[in-house]
């Protein structure tokens, strides 16, 4: 008699344990069904992903930059060209998932990431990252700068669930530009990118075309070739220019890691312009306005930079 009656309680212990597993199998489920989505619109497709993605790999450093001020971890970064300030994600947390230009697609299937952030450099490899997880393509528009950037950082926040620090963070870097453009009413400048020894300029609407259409420094050359990689200049030009402002990036110095743009520049000719007469030769740290443009880093950053150097 007693074991018949410990077989019935055996039994009745199985049910309540399988009913209880399959509720909480149920459970489970209905978590997963319940998880809220969000669909991304941008210039390579549509692209729909669960919010706060536990597993994230981006290729622009904007976004990094962005995503780092937010708090957001990351799983994997390309990390040949991280720009000094992130060199966190050097260490051994994040995975290495190749060269901006070159992808290591078997190291991104290692990571498994549920979300896949690309740019430029990679827009032609887009269905490639999106056979392997819902992938974002984002970009600057240099002619709308500020808007561009707001909208990614939007996007970005919205996917996180940051969009009240994020939109706090925007506003203090609208009230500094507004603050900034007091300071460069009256100047006049020109931006130029130092590259193996030679120099592109930059003017309104190009790619650090910021400095004046959203910064308020006067272009003292309205005529320059919009382009992504400038109009190649000379010396001479720079002379006949004679800007109050001469800004210049040294990409050799992300680039090749070898700082290059004050022997370029500082020559007998530009040392004869009301730059360098007069001090006003910037050399802006092309972290900022090179690698990882767009972030809320860098264009605070940047801001801070045009601003201190006002006289």
């Amino acid at each position: 008699m007693k074991k018949i009656t410990w077989m019935i309680m055996a039994g009745l212990l199985l049910l309540l344990a399988a009913c209880g597993n399959e509720g909480e199998a149920e459970g489970t489920s209905e978590e997963k069904e319940e998880k809220e989505k969000v669909t991304i619109d941008h210039k390579l497709g549509e692209t729909t992903v669960e919010k706060n993605p536990e597993k994230v790999v981006v290729f622009d450093f904007g976004t990094l930059d962005t995503l780092d001020e937010l708090g957001v971890e990351v799983a994997g970064v390309p990390k040949d060209s991280l720009p000094s300030y992130l060199s966190d994600y050097n260490g051994d947390d994040y995975a290495h998932v190749g060269g901006l230009k070159e992808p290591d697609f078997e190291e991104i299937y290692e990571v498994a990431p549920d979300l896949i952030i690309i740019s430029g450099r990679q827009m032609d490899l887009y269905e490639e990252f999106a056979e392997i997880a819902p992938t974002i393509y984002v970009e600057l528009d240099a002619e709308n700068y500020m808007e561009s950037f707001e909208g990614n950082v939007k996007m970005l926040a919205e996917i996180f669930d940051k969009e009240e620090e994020a939109q706090e963070k925007l506003s203090t870097i609208e009230n500094h530009v507004e603050s900034l453009k007091e300071k460069t009413a009256e100047a006049e400048g020109l931006i130029v990118l130092s590259n193996g020894g030679k120099v592109s300029a930059y003017g309104e609407g190009s790619r650090f075309g910021i400095l004046h259409d959203t910064f308020g420094v006067q272009a003292v050359d309205k005529t320059i070739d919009v382009a992504t990689h400038g109009q190649n200049v000379s010396f001479e030009y720079i002379l006949e220019q004679n800007p109050e402002y001469l800004f210049v990036i040294d990409r050799d110095a992300v680039v090749n890691d070898e700082p290059a743009a004050k022997q370029t520049i500082e020559n007998d000719l530009v040392k004869q312009t009301t730059a360098y007469e007069e001090g006003q030769i910037v050399y802006l740290d092309p972290n900022y306005w090179y690698l990882s443009g767009g972030g809320l880093q860098s264009v605070q950053g940047m801001v801070d930079e045009i601003e201190s150097s006002m006289k």
